[in-house]
């Protein structure tokens, strides 16, 4: 047995996983999320600003103390989407090293795709495979299609924060900011699409904070669920209904909603609208109708990689 821990920096948010790895599985010891915003504003300016850097480090170092009171062995810190579009990254990976025990490194799209795709499918029967798992992100949304391994993926920059700042900037989003928001969205999805053969998909798997959110809203939960959410399915038809509410709230009203977590209220339109069409799209290339929504994603693929 090895106790390892995977640290997850995102545009949107930052999370660690500390787990004890056994016969290459998991038993999870502790997982938490924080809103951080670290790509605040990178898709406009293309750099890190002073007071997202802030969050994130003082994240970071709560982070690590975690890690030594649980007497953690190893570490792997990764960073994604934003890391890889600032131009001032050094100023971040200089924050990072003053963190003791913490070193970042940033991965492509194809690395995040992988992490992301062993995360995901870890748990689930093989005889749903193919599987085409998608990591919806702040900066960036992974698109991955395999069965054992990864087969074909696609990194397409339509995360829920870029697309936010972006296109939506009405509260809520004026019809012509979702038709212009549905347009970026479609133009990237056609790119990943051609590379990705999701023709030959049978499960659509749903990793990350937007994808557990609309399967928590799909239930009608009160207060989020994380064992209820964990490899549920939501059906095509109560999926859209679900994405068409958000996209048409003002931030006040998404933050009431009880399973809501209060960092993502203001983005969550966004990555409502990449869901839907995704889901459009996979409905008719592959004949898929439900969404399976996975509570383990790149954070435990990172922690797999490690251990």
């Amino acid at each position: 047995m090895m106790r390892v821990a995977a640290i997850d920096c995102g545009t949107n948010s930052i999370r660690l996983l500390i787990a004890d790895a056994v016969d290459g599985r998991l038993r999870e010891v502790h997982r938490e999320m924080r809103i951080v915003r670290l790509g605040q504003g990178v898709d406009a300016t293309g750099r890190f600003a002073a007071d997202a850097l802030e969050r994130t480090r003082a994240a970071l170092v709560d982070y690590a103390a975690l890690c030594t009171a649980h007497h953690v062995e190893r570490v792997r810190m990764v960073a994604t989407s934003a890391a890889r579009d600032a131009a001032n990254r050094d100023v971040f990976f200089a924050m990072t090293a003053d963190v003791p025990g913490v070193s970042a490194e940033v991965v492509t799209g194809a690395q995040e795709a992988e992490l992301s795709f062993r995360g995901a499918v870890d748990e689930l029967d093989s005889a749903g495979a193919p599987f085409v798992v998608v990591d919806l992100g702040g900066g960036s949304t992974e698109i991955v299609l395999g069965e054992a391994h990864v087969i074909a993926s696609f990194s397409a920059d339509i995360g829920c924060v870029r697309l936010t700042e972006r296109c939506l900037h009405s509260d809520p989003p004026k019809a012509a900011e979702v038709a212009a928001a549905r347009d970026v969205v479609r133009e990237r999805l056609g790119e990943a699409l051609g590379v990705v053969a999701v023709e030959r998909a049978r499960t659509w798997v749903g990793v990350a904070g937007t994808m557990t959110t609309l399967a928590a809203l799909a239930q009608d939960m009160t207060r989020y669920d994380s064992a209820a959410i964990h490899l549920s399915r939501v059906g095509i038809d109560r999926l859209l209904a679900v994405c068409d509410g958000l996209i048409g709230m003002t931030r006040a009203q998404r933050a009431a909603l009880g399973p809501m977590h209060e960092g993502r209220a203001d983005v969550i339109g966004a990555g409502a609208i990449v869901v839907e069409e995704l889901a459009y799209a996979l409905h008719e290339r592959a004949g898929i109708d439900a969404l399976t929504v996975s509570e383990h994603d790149i954070l435990d693929g990172i922690a797999l990689s490690i251990a």
